[in-house]
């Protein structure tokens, strides 16, 4: 037996004490401390990050009343927070904040004091689930035991808190508004008191403003009346200061050009690349799809190699546009801030609960062109703040009827899709919006947001090269105004042409900052990130598939074709993969026709290609007319456990598609309707039915 030595014992001594140090951390050593404990003992930042992280602290500290939590994806739900802490406080005189939901962590909600009120806006995205931003705190608040920092009653943990509740949500999906719907529900179960009713906006029917504008005069005067509080006079009071800064200009390094954050500002982004650190991507490939004089649709391709960026087939890819610069010079114009454009301005908050939503020291242009939603959907609440700062008279009587009048609004704003500035210049006959203070803009127009398109491509082919399929936005609206032209579509169009060095042949044709901040974007790029999806193919390839996708709809559904033909190619054994495709023309816009009779012979009898052309023939033809003429066969394919997948307009083709499926089942099963329909509902339970729309 060999001897040990006293280095020998040295080491097993240590080995034993990291055992046992390992195996009694948090019970006798290392015991977590709640973030209040840790305040003042420290100046280290790490740890004023996580006492910041209680929300009953930051109440506290910042001496608020109402906390207005948001979940929101595309930025609505965030503006809607926006004006109810503004609301809350000019009207009443409530002292507001509001909060990210995702930069906290509520499970000290139960110490919230009864002299606090909690308002959730939570927006409910894709099938039911929460924004990205709310996902942690929806599950926890929603589980089946969530637990809180004191639970002094584990019957009704939350009996203390009041809360309001308002959700966004888009009727044409089976799940509307579901996540304030469950989140309500959890809250009362848990012992919350709720003021009010819980709102909720539909943006299916594109009456979300007005939701929100009829349910939150209602809120406010059941919480006026349950907290015992008066309204006042509501007199504008500003959230940031707006300054010059003459000794800075343009060329100086430290002013942001539309730079995301200082790495880029440097030109040293790294990864992870989030939606807050995008990464600025080489377009390896854009050609037109369309063949048509007066529409486009665009193939585009997308280099991540050096990223670091992973996607899967059936993800998203999230492009930051742009405004253009005929708008950026309308905006800048009816506000009088043209001569003004390049100068520098510091935006710094004057409240200390609110962020300034881009980076400082920066210009009025860089604000405008890429932070803004200038082109987005004019707020009928806004256009009535702005009548304090009109220029005449008259524009202050135009402005007020539009802002109070519903109709009125309807008929001069929505139905022409005017944007503010246009809605400005109209009212006002050119003359300049000059008194309106700069930090009422920033406040009020939502800040830009990303557009999202599903990947039409397969990582299992390749996984460095997304492709994203993009029809062209340029909607008529009337005689004597601009067609309504997509932000993003019409971004890459341009940079499309640009590259091609050839003029946009297009009359209404717009132009963008393509190289963008500094030349950073020059060569072609764009910055973009990654957004996973739940929208996904069979772990099994074997499992038969029926895809509807009409339009740019097919988009996800080539990736899952491709995917197919390349597994089958290498021997995988692949299940038959159904295509219901639609346009308007076989010879203008059957987009990748040159493609799917390759991809059929790879896959031979395992692949069937069905389209629909609705405006070819005598009668209009659509997907779910021909999901019905081929009923035995898709009855078939569920009966061997096919998924079923529909990517597209949510507002009519997804309800037909559904209710048409529904119809199949019980008419080829023999079974009533109604039990077609809960098929189907289970087939969605069981995510066997999957959904990729949009309004």
């Amino acid at each position: 037996m060999a001897q040990i030595d006293a280095f020998d014992i040295i080491i097993l001594g240590a080995v034993l004490i990291g055992t046992l140090a390992y195996f009694t951390k948090g019970t006798l050593w290392a015991k977590p401390r709640s973030a209040s404990a840790l305040i003042g003992k420290s100046n280290d930042t790490s740890v004023a990050s996580i006492a910041t992280r209680s929300i009953i602290t930051k109440l506290q500290d910042s001496d608020r009343d109402v906390v207005v939590f948001y979940g929101s994806q595309t930025g609505t739900a965030e503006d809607y927070a926006s004006r109810l802490a503004k609301e809350g406080h000019s009207r009443f005189g409530l002292k507001t904040m509001v909060a990210d939901i995702e930069e906290y962590d509520l499970e000290d909600l139960d110490t919230l004091p009864e002299d606090k009120v909690a308002i959730f806006v939570m927006a409910t995205y894709g099938e039911g689930e929460p924004t990205d931003n709310a996902v942690s705190f929806y599950e926890f608040i929603t589980g089946e035991d969530p637990t809180f920092s004191e639970m002094e009653d584990p019957e009704q943990p939350l009996k203390n808190l009041k809360y309001v509740a308002f959700g966004l949500g888009n009727n044409t999906y089976e799940h509307y508004n579901e996540v304030i719907e469950r989140l309500n529900d959890a809250l009362l179960k848990l012992g919350a008191k709720r003021i009010g009713e819980v709102g909720m906006g539909d943006d299916g029917t594109g009456t979300m403003e007005e939701d929100f504008l009829s349910w939150k005069e209602e809120m406010w005067a059941e919480f006026a009346k349950h907290v015992g509080i008066q309204e006042r006079e509501a007199v504008y009071e500003p959230a940031f200061k707006v300054e010059d800064k003459d000794e800075l200009t343009i060329d100086d390094a430290s002013v942001y050009l539309g730079e995301f954050n200082k790495a880029h500002l440097q030109g040293t982004e790294s990864a992870p690349f989030l939606p807050h650190n995008p990464y600025v991507a080489p377009i390896t490939s854009c050609r037109e799809l369309f063949k048509s004089d007066s529409r486009n649709c665009l193939h585009v391709e997308i280099d991540l190699q050096d990223s670091n960026l992973k996607f899967t087939t059936g993800d998203h890819i999230a492009v930051w546009p742009q405004n253009s610069d005929k708008e950026v010079d309308r905006f800048l114009s009816v506000l009088g801030l043209t001569a003004k454009r390049n100068d520098v301005i510091h935006v710094t908050p004057l409240d200390p609960t609110t962020k300034v939503p881009f980076p400082n020291p920066t210009t009025y242009d860089t604000v405008v062109r890429y932070h803004l939603e200038i082109c987005g959907v004019v707020s009928r609440q806004f256009l009535a703040s702005l009548a304090a700062f009109a220029p005449s008279d008259e524009a202050k009587t135009a402005i007020t009827k539009l802002g109070n009048e519903k109709d009125h609004f309807s008929e001069v704003v929505t139905s022409r899709y005017l944007n503010i500035a246009q809605v400005l210049e109209r009212i006002s006959s050119g003359e300049t919006w000059s008194s309106v203070p700069f930090s009422l803009i920033i406040e009020s127009i939502n800040h830009i947001q990303p557009r999202y398109y599903s990947i039409s491509s397969s990582s299992y082919v390749d996984k460095t090269k997304p492709h994203i399929t993009v029809v062209v936005e340029s909607i008529p609206t009337t005689a004597e105004a601009d067609p309504l032209q997509g932000v993003a579509s019409n971004y890459l169009l341009d940079l499309k042409y640009k590259q091609e060095g050839i003029k946009n042949p297009r009359p209404s044709a717009v132009s963008y900052a393509t190289d963008g901040p500094r030349g950073r974007y020059a060569g072609n790029k764009i910055p973009v990130h990654i957004r996973h999806s739940n929208f996904k193919l069979p772990s099994n390839p074997a499992t038969p598939i029926i895809m509807v996708g009409p339009g740019t709809g097919v988009a996800p559904f080539r990736g899952f074709v491709i995917e197919r033909a390349a597994q089958a190619a290498a021997g995988v054994p692949v299940g038959t993969s159904v295509l219901f495709f639609g346009s308007r023309n076989r010879t203008e816009d059957f987009l990748y026709s040159e493609e799917w009779d390759a991809l059929g012979e790879k896959l031979g009898d395992k692949f069937k290609l069905v389209t629909a052309f609705s405006r070819q023939g005598p009668e209009k033809v659509y997907v779910q007319h021909r999901l019905v003429e081929n009923a035995e066969l898709v009855n078939k394919l569920l009966q061997e456990g096919a998924y079923f997948y529909v990517c597209g307009d949510a507002s009519r083709m997804a309800k037909d598609v559904s209710a048409s499926l529904a119809k199949i089942i019980s008419q080829q099963r023999g079974i009533a309707e109604e039990q077609g329909e809960e098929i189907v509902k289970s087939m969605r339970a069981q995510n066997l039915y999957q959904e990729d729309v949009w309004s």
